[in-house]
């Protein structure tokens, strides 16, 4: 088992644990999302077809507009959503979108955070800290 800290900025929502997906791909959840199906569903995008539903995204740069603050917390109402976003910048209206839905945020780490954490890593976000660790590596690359 590797154990790995990384620091990001300090985040918003409650410490969790989880199971990474990630992509060195930016992320709308208007434009990438099924929101009824909790996959991926734009088809250029690196995570097409997949889903996100209790998954840590690990993403490079949020886009978007407004409607991404009612659309995360409609999806955390309907429990098809993901428990987490990392990223390496967020833009303010994903950090509204997050905060409102109660969904734990961190961005702005020294490292592209999507090189460094593999889907399948098992991590752990503490928020308030802007702290992530990398427990576990259940990927086969």
């Amino acid at each position: 088992m590797k154990e790995n800290v990384y620091f990001g900025h300090i985040g918003i929502g409650e410490p969790v644990k989880g199971e990474a997906l990630v992509a060195d791909d930016n992320f709308s959840a208007r434009y990438d999302l099924d929101r009824i199906n909790g996959i991926f569903s734009r088809k250029s995008h690196k995570l097409f077809n997949q889903s996100y539903v209790n998954k840590i995204l690990v993403l490079n740069v949020a886009k978007g507009g407004v409607a991404t603050a009612w659309m995360f917390r409609s999806m955390k109402i309907s429990k098809i959503c993901p428990k987490a976003l990392l990223l390496n910048f967020a833009n303010p209206i994903i950090a509204q979108g997050a905060a409102h839905a109660n969904l734990p945020l961190i961005d702005r780490f020294k490292s592209d955070i999507t090189k460094i954490i593999k889907s399948g890593d098992i991590i752990k976000l503490i928020p308030k800290e802007g702290k992530v660790e990398v427990l576990d590596d259940k990927s086969t690359n």
